[in-house]
């Protein structure tokens, strides 16, 4: 009689098990796929004393410098600093 080994649960598996991110995790969480050196830019956004509507306003603008050489929101201290005020205000 044989026994079947324990297989190592798949990272998808995992990836399902996680909880439901916001639009900004899920938007950071991209960033950080394709570009996994970003990781302390986008960390910085997140970590700001931002309300959601200017944090998702502030990763849309370092999303977008990303594909512009010269663009001033790659840095992300430039990003939020002009996220703009909040719509909530």
């Amino acid at each position: 009689m044989t026994t079947a080994k324990p297989t190592k649960k798949s990272s998808k598996s995992k990836a399902a098990q996680q909880e439901p991110r916001t639009p900004n995790e899920e938007m950071a969480h991209e960033i950080t796929s394709t570009f996994g050196d970003l990781k302390p830019s986008v960390q910085r956004i997140l970590d700001a004393e931002l309300s959601e509507t200017q944090r998702h306003r502030a990763l849309l603008a370092f999303r977008g410098s990303l594909n512009r050489i010269g663009d001033p929101n790659r840095d992300p201290r430039y990003a939020i600093a002009n996220c703009g005020a909040d719509d909530n205000a």
